[in-house]
């Protein structure tokens, strides 16, 4: 369990390598420690533990223009996004494989687990139509105003993704050290699924970043509680194991990894913001805006 923990925040110093890559293409006039950015990623990730729809990624961004003035949010957003390209690409092969072995649980299952998080958009899909049209409106919209907001905007915007305009610094600066936290990503599974004495293997944990991909495409709880346990269930159905057991696996290792993102994540917003009071970081991020 200890090497598990030890290994996830190995990987979260490399995720916070990359980010860093990026944040120095698109500030070149600006030097960010990389303790400074590993703080904000830490205290990010802290806070997506606890607060469902991505609540940390704002702290992230209020961490590092607090302590780095000339960071505009503007250009800070569009890095969080550069930041996750090379996830879709490798999440989504990850998917693929799993869809290709037959794993991945259809419609009529999906509105049947109880635990689903957004099992209601599977059980009202007329309902569901009328979000999903009502969002890609609201999308659209948004997408008017940002043509409507001028080429000043649009330029800081754009800064945020300057880093793909340099390839060579893109691969050796973000997607190696991406890659690196991926391969730490299924090395942290393993070790979990070692210390809850569940059948440690590749597949396996491959198994268990199907789960973690799934819940994550609708972050109604904060680390996918409920959605994890109710589809890790289903997906390890071919394998002579109780429930009773992957319930204590999922459940355990999604305590144990918040407790740990919670304490670090804390520890860099004290460090860094002087206070742990979610009312004040958010005051406090809407005055610098």
């Amino acid at each position: 369990l200890g090497l598990a923990l030890g290994i996830h925040l190995g990987r979260m110093w490399f995720r916070a390598i990359a980010w860093r890559t990026i944040l120095s293409a698109s500030f070149p006039d600006v030097k960010p420690r990389l303790r400074t950015v590993f703080g904000a990623y830490m205290a990010g990730v802290g806070v997506n533990s606890v607060i469902p729809a991505r609540g940390g990624d704002l702290v992230k961004l209020y961490l590092m223009r607090h302590r780095y003035p000339e960071m505009v949010y503007a250009t800070l957003a569009p890095t969080l996004i550069a930041e996750t390209l090379l996830d879709f690409f490798v999440g989504g092969a990850i998917m693929i494989w799993a869809l290709a072995i037959g794993v991945l649980p259809t419609h009529e299952v999906y509105s049947r687990l109880p635990t689903v998080d957004w099992r209601f958009l599977f059980r009202h899909e007329h309902v569901a139509g009328i979000v999903i049209a009502i969002l890609l409106g609201a999308l659209a919209v948004a997408f008017l105003i940002f043509l409507e907001k001028g080429d000043a905007f649009r330029a800081r915007f754009g800064r945020g993704f300057a880093i793909l305009r340099d390839p060579p610094r893109f691969l050796r600066g973000v997607v190696l050290p991406q890659a690196i936290s991926w391969v730490l990503r299924i090395a942290v599974l393993f070790y979990f699924l070692r210390a809850f004495d569940v059948h440690a293997s590749i597949h396996n944990a491959l198994l268990c970043q199907v789960v973690d991909s799934l819940a994550t495409l609708f972050p109604a709880t904060p680390g996918g509680a409920g959605t994890k346990q109710g589809l890790i269930v289903f997906l390890f159905r071919g394998q002579a194991l109780s429930a009773s057991l992957l319930l204590a696996f999922s459940v355990g290792m999604n305590i144990a990894v918040t407790v740990a993102n919670l304490a670090v994540g804390a520890l860099c917003i004290a460090l860094m913001a002087r206070t742990l009071s979610w009312k004040r970081l958010r005051i406090a991020a809407r005055e610098s805006s």
